[in-house]
């Protein structure tokens, strides 16, 4: 991918993780960019290393995720604080996740209504298994902020340990030998080319006639988000607990 198409779709995805600030005729205007510049990407990338390309592409997107700290997640949510806060931290990210599966769906419902146009669907999935997934590892980042759990080295190194701790659907555990400020190695990145393959795979279920892909699309995604929340909750529960919310 050239520095011009990472940077693109680098922005795109952004611009995708924050819907509360687009429509849905925005959303899918989005959706359908990124899908263009996906495609012709991974063409080049071929069919042997569409995973590898896959997991290449997320770590181009980690770090430049727009992660915000304690005091701005207040601002944002109300004054919200601890467990008030994180609840609704996650419903605001499961919402997310569901419009861009209903969008997502509705492309790919779209293209299979359209024969000569079904090979166009798996780009379209695939740019919604990355927005999916940069809004699941913004929520992750986020959640460790209400929580105390803090986490060391720069914020490349951060995105990093939070994308490894999505891969794994667990919280980061800063005390853990080797959690933080190391770069992804081999056995990392095959974690995260799993679980990125694990969510195309859910997404391609999703692959139907007329409006079941929009209704299935939402409703896996919002399932799948509140699930990951629900086990990196308990991870940091364990070892930070949160005062109580006014």
């Amino acid at each position: 991918m050239s520095p011009e198409s990472k940077d693109e779709v680098a922005d795109l995805v952004g611009k995708l993780v924050a819907p509360e600030e687009t429509d849905g005729a925005e959303r899918r205007r989005l959706l359908g960019r990124l899908s263009k510049v996906l495609a012709e990407s991974a063409r080049r990338a071929g069919k042997r290393g569409r995973g590898r390309w896959l997991a290449d592409v997320f770590l181009n997107i980690a770090p430049r995720l727009p992660i915000r700290d304690y005091t701005t997640l207040q601002e944002h949510h109300y004054g919200l604080t601890g467990e008030q806060l994180a609840d609704d931290l996650v419903r605001t990210a499961a919402k997310a996740t569901m419009a861009v599966g209903a969008v997502g769906g509705a492309l790919a419902a779209a293209e299979f209504a359209a024969p000569p146009l079904l090979l166009s669907a798996p780009a379209q999935l695939v740019a919604e298994t990355l927005v999916v997934a940069a809004i699941e590892v913004k929520l992750l980042a986020e959640l460790h902020e209400v929580y105390g759990v803090q986490i060391p080295g720069n914020g490349a190194q951060r995105a990093a340990a939070y994308t490894v701790a999505w891969s794994k659907q667990r919280g980061v555990n800063p005390l853990a030998p080797g959690s933080a400020t190391i770069a992804i190695g081999t056995a990392a990145k095959t974690a995260l080319r799993n679980r990125l393959m694990r969510t195309l795979g859910r997404h391609l279920t999703t692959l139907g006639p007329f409006l079941t892909g929009a209704v299935a699309g939402g409703a896996l995604n919002r399932a799948a988000t509140r699930k990951l929340a629900q086990a990196v909750r308990a991870d940091l529960r364990r070892q930070q607990a949160l005062p109580p919310s006014p």
